[in-house]
């Protein structure tokens, strides 16, 4: 028969054995607590890992978007620059073709310079013969006439050529297409004013071959 002694006695094993339980469960839900941290702290660094990947990869994305950038902007100077050398190429080619054709023009309009040149004495004497021979001296006639049809047809076939005569007297002196041998004073004339025309100047094309020897009037 139990005693209230052993009653007390089992009453207490037993509170101790229920607190002893307490104290285990707590414990175990503190280990679990513990653990579920420990798997979030984990977690976290993963996720830190796939973070730093991530920030990784778009870092070396900017890097290529970049050097891509810089090569798209380096071909595009180059074009440019190719683009330029072209036009200037251009550009000379176009100069040098004009100068060409320039050149090829002026061969052809004073390839005649020289010849001209060694006329004009030619139609220099035909002139100072007709001048030398009287108009009204019936012996001579038919030589004069002579003298100044050959003079005709010379003077036309320079003509022809585009040989234009420069005769100014009576005109202001122009340094550009006369050459002043003498200057004499002329009260009834403008000074600068050619009065005579010692030999006459010729012009090629536009261009003067000789110039007018020519005697200017001066101021008194």
């Amino acid at each position: 028969m139990e005693t209230k002694d052993d009653t007390q006695n089992t009453e207490h094993v037993e509170l101790e054995a229920i607190q002893d339980n307490e104290a285990l469960e707590s414990e175990i839900h503190k280990s679990e607590v513990m653990a579920e941290d420990e798997f979030i702290d984990d977690g976290d660094e993963d996720v830190a890992e796939v973070i730093d990947i991530g920030a990784g990869t778009q870092g070396i994305n900017v890097k290529i978007i970049t050097d891509l950038q810089r090569d798209i902007e380096t071909l595009r100077r180059d074009k440019t620059e190719q683009e330029e050398q072209v036009l200037r190429v251009q550009a000379e080619m176009q100069n040098l073709r004009k100068r060409v054709n320039r050149d090829v023009e002026n061969a052809h309009k004073y390839a005649l310079e020289k010849f001209v040149l060694d006329l004009l004495p030619v139609v220099d004497s035909l002139e100072r013969g007709i001048e030398t021979v009287p108009e009204g001296d019936e012996a001579q006639k038919a030589a004069r006439e002579g003298l100044i049809l050959t003079l005709k047809m010379l003077s036309d076939s320079l003509h022809k050529f585009s040989v234009e005569v420069v005769d100014p007297t009576g005109m202001p002196f122009n340094p550009q297409y006369h050459e002043a041998i003498t200057m004499i004073p002329q009260p009834d004339v403008a000074p600068n004013t050619v009065i005579n025309t010692v030999q006459k100047g010729y012009l090629l094309s536009g261009r003067l071959v000789r110039p007018a020897m020519v005697v200017v009037a001066k101021g008194v």
